[in-house]
């Protein structure tokens, strides 16, 4: 029996197949399968004959015979459907059969970019589904319709809600980081959102010039029109309104009715398939109250909806693409495989911090989950704002404007701490709330009602509102995910009452710090008033915070779902033997109290190699390592790394020196060995067994209650679904590695270690490698890795123990080791000439300035990360992206001597 919903079916299906005509060569690619897997993705690439351009498809499959599901997969603005390949092979892989495009305008697709015209891309998708349903491969529901799901993110997101609004046949949707109302996402509140805009209709223009450029190598394509200048691929009407806007600096309504034909709203009642909703909380795009218009809408239509609120979005990128990716593949399998089985996950999820990894400033992550979606007002609380009505200027022109964030750079900035908000004395009013009894929670939309006065001559007023988080010393202020809440106010020469709604955030305030509610006049986001005019406004009523109490943090480590999706794809290289007993070995130096909280020191330690007394494998070694610390274990073929691990598990016993695990003298079977999980060497498991069975087997053999193996955390964080119950011969090189990883993290070990894990793994299956073991430590656990990747080791450890020829080299942090913690990469649109390198160099706070082939090389001395932003924003420096720059190569190169 199926489980679909029941839904609206077409008068007629559409025929189109036939005319699809395959216009270039058909040909077959075969990816090279992961050691062990069981088929190879095979990749056939075709552009299709569409009216009015040739859109150019990838179409994969592995696996032998048999129909299945299909799932078609779109791109970002501005991308191309080799942006989603990767995603589409493992889907294939899970027994998809996936078909990719380029939309129109972007790759090596003909035609117009129509921001999603239901009259061209929408229907273009209508196409690809006639198409899908003329493969052998792909399972239909009926004569024409095949069984088949849509996902993508930003411009392939909201692709994938119009399809189903538009097209019946779609069975289930999986947007990400998109927009329900193009026109609230780019007018929020009346106010027009030109950086964002400009790049839109920039990178629209360059995407024009390349698939000029590209279109007559498509043999038989047809030839889209001349673009018109400066305008690109754009459908001339989006031309017309971009300029139109971008002139008067505020939207009419003709635009506002232009962009909004084009957005899922437009069609939000007849989305009635279940919908997984992935948004970003760093996006000022497409904030999270595009994420809350369309899950109330798709709910209200009796659909299933469920919601995640993922750490990154438009303004630094996707920080959780493997674990979103992975939801998306358990979202499908229940809703285009029918399994009752495949875990979905919580109606809402939403990412929170757990700390800062020292490594390269990132926000180390873990879950909060809600059996229901909480929407942006749950749970209010008020809090009184101090502060008399205040009068603040709008410049003329607009400048200097505030600054909250800069799309694509100001995510990556709050990334590694630096702040970018900036607001300048006298264009502001400041309103705040006493200190904090108890710590706060903010999950979605704090609200506050102003009144607002305005001499301009036609008397309106725009004004931006964000409410900060502000320190005991009153210095100290974050604006959480640098976003900020445009309105303009009509008639308010007497004065004019508004309902302010701030962005949508989840944010814990500390107990003690301040609400600053900032209400300014200018951002350099959107476009303000070009004519000066004095604005008062005055705060009537508390500010009321949304404060969801049904959203619980998961406790330390991985607790089930919060990273517990199936990771797909993820294999790694080298395999476990845990030791576990029961019994203390004889002579055991005693506890030494004062390391009881400290997960490893390691004093004096040397071993020599066998039938040898002057040829050591590790000599006199001495370090210590730290709760929450993810440490690399560094050293060319030879320097003891893996005999410094042996002698750690117990496996091997030192000559002289001791190590001491939570301050317990490590020897063969010492109880503290119950508190360490281990993945060396090579996996012991019995090949007649499941996996399951395996598990079981080696968990009753530690003596431990059943009850503290913690196996379904395990489980989920290997990804292994219905294998668990297959005979262990039966695994490919990739599961068997999963297993061993569940192996090792059972019981939820305080200490975990890991030699070479990312042995053999392609680079989506490394990254997933590294999340894990990021998030591992978050909790305040302790991993210890060794690996010879060091830009593996740069991006996932905090820490460094440097050997070469069996001793201590250098030990440290890594900013420390490398030495690049002052220095950043600034990456530019385009080169930058000796003139302006030398203006940069000649700012306050900034040591040097290098020249790099991606951009700027910046070694600051004084200046902080945001001071830089916006002093190159000044500039006007053509800035598209920054980070810290460090060079762990170099620096292990030097440590040891250009040995490896």
């Amino acid at each position: 029996m199926k489980l679909r919903l029941p839904r609206r079916r077409r008068s007629r299906l559409i025929a189109g197949a036939a005319a699809l005509a395959v216009v270039a060569g058909a040909g077959t690619w075969t990816a090279a399968a992961a050691a062990g897997d069981p088929a190879a993705v095979h990749r056939e690439d075709r552009v299709l004959d569409m009216p009015g351009a040739g859109i150019d498809t990838s179409y994969f499959t592995a696996g032998g015979g048999g129909r299945r599901p299909a799932v078609l997969l779109g791109h970002g603005f501005g991308g191309s459907k080799d942006d989603v390949r990767a995603q589409a092979e493992q889907l294939a892989r899970d027994g998809y059969a996936v078909l990719t495009w380029s939309a129109r305008g972007f790759g090596r697709s003909g035609g117009r970019i129509g921001l999603n015209d239901p009259e061209y891309e929408v229907k273009d998708v209508s196409r690809l589904v006639d198409w899908l349903a003329t493969r052998p491969e792909v399972r239909l529901d009926a004569a024409g319709d095949p069984r088949v799901g849509v996902s993508g993110a930003s411009y392939g997101g909201a692709v994938s809600l119009l399809a189903a609004g538009y097209d019946a046949r779609v069975d289930a949707i999986a947007p990400q980081i998109t927009y329900w109302n193009l026109a609230d996402s780019l007018f929020p509140n009346g106010v027009f959102k030109k950086l964002w805009a400009g790049i839109f209709f920039t990178t629209g223009s360059a995407s024009g010039l390349q698939s000029a450029q590209q279109q007559p190598q498509q043999q038989g394509a047809r030839a889209a029109d001349p673009a018109a200048p400066g305008c690109g691929r754009f459908q001339p009407e989006l031309c017309a309104m971009y300029e139109r806007v971008a002139v008067a600096g505020k939207p009419d309504a003709e635009a506002r009715a232009l962009l909004e034909a084009r957005s899922p709203s437009a069609v939000g009642g007849r989305i009635k398939v279940p919908t997984l909703i992935v948004q970003g909380q760093d996006d000022s795009l497409f904030p999270l109250d595009q994420a809350d218009a369309m899950a109330k809408a798709i709910a209200a239509n009796g659909a299933p909806v469920a919601v995640d609120w993922a750490a990154g979005g438009h303004d630094g990128g996707m920080r959780e693409s493997g674990r979103t990716n992975a939801r998306v593949a358990a979202w499908f399998d229940r809703y285009l495989k029918e399994d009752a089985g495949a875990d979905t996950g919580p109606a809402f999820r939403v990412s929170r911090s757990g700390g800062i990894d020292s490594t390269d400033g990132q926000v180390q992550l873990r879950g909060a989950v809600g059996d229901r979606y909480p929407g942006l007002t749950s749970g209010p609380r008020e809090f009184a704002l101090s502060g008399r009505e205040q009068s603040f200027a709008n410049p003329a022109g607009g400048a200097p404007p505030a600054l909250s964030s800069l799309p694509g750079i100001g995510g990556q900035l709050a990334s590694f701490g630096a702040g970018l908000s900036l607001d300048f004395p006298g264009q502001n009013a400041r309103f705040e709330s006493e200190p904090l009894a108890a710590e706060t929670r903010i999950t979605g939309t704090p609200t506050v009602t102003l009144k607002v006065r305005s001499t301009a001559a036609d008397g309106s007023a725009v004004v931006f509102g964000k409410v900060y988080d502000v320190g005991p010393d009153g210095r100290q202020q974050v604006l959480p995910s640098q976003l900020v809440a445009p309105v303009r106010v009509e008639d308010a020469r007497e004065g004019a009452t508004v309902r302010l709604r701030l962005p949508a955030i989840d944010h814990a305030v500390e107990a003690g710090h301040r609400l600053r509610l900032v209400v300014a006049a200018t951002d350099l986001g959107y476009a303000t008033p070009a004519a000066p005019a004095v604005y008062t406004v005055a705060a009537e009523g508390p500010l009321t915070v949304p404060v969801a109490a049904g959203v619980g943090t998961a406790s330390s480590g991985l607790p089930a779902w919060t990273w517990g999706l199936p990771l797909a794809g993820f294999a790694l290289a080298a395999a476990l033997l845990g030791i576990r007993r029961t019994g203390r070995g004889a002579g055991a130096p005693a506890p030494e109290p004062a390391l009881a909280d400290v997960p490893l020191e390691i004093t004096g330690l040397t071993k020599r190699y066998a039938k040898s007394q002057d040829r050591y494998a590790v000599r006199d070694l001495s370090f210590r390592v730290e709760k929450g610390q993810v440490l690399g274990l560094l050293g060319p073929n030879g320097a003891g790394k893996t005999t410094t691990l042996r002698m750690l598990m117990g496996l091997i016993s030192p000559d002289t020196g001791e190590i001491r695990v939570f301050g317990h003298a490590v020897r063969a079977g010492a109880p503290v060995l119950s508190r360490v999980g281990a993945f060396v060497e090579g996996a012991g498991f019995l090949p007649h067994l499941t996996g399951r069975a395996n598990l079981e087997l080696y968990w009753q053999a530690t003596g431990r209650p059943a009850e503290d193996s913690h196996m379904a955390e395990a489980l989920e964080i290997a990804g292994l679904g219905d294998a668990l119950e297959r005979a262990v011969r039966t695994y490919s090189q990739g599961m068997r590695q999963r297993l061993a990883i569940a192996q090792a993290m059972l019981g939820m070990p305080d200490l975990l270690i890991l030699d070479e894990p990312t042995n053999g793994l392609d680079p989506p299956q490394i990254r997933e490698m590294r999340d894990v073991m990021i998030r591992y430590a978050a909790g305040g656990r302790t991993v210890i890795v060794s690996s010879h990747l060091l830009s593996e080791v740069e991006q996932s450890c905090t820490h460094l123990v440097v050997m070469d020829r069996g001793r201590l080299v250098q030990a440290g942090e890594v900013a420390e080791i490398t030495g690049g913690g002052d220095t950043l990469l600034v990456t530019l649109a385009g080169p930058l000439d000796p003139v302006g390198v030398e203006k940069v160099a000649a700012l306050e706070g900034v040591g040097s300035v290098v020249a790099a082939e991606d951009g700027l090389l910046v070694r600051l001395e004084g200046a902080t990360a945001a001071g830089l932003i916006a002093e190159l924003v000044r500039l006007e420096v053509p800035v598209t992206g920054v980070g810290p720059h460090r060079r762990l190569e170099d620096a292990f190169l030097t440590l040891i001597g250009g040995s490896a």
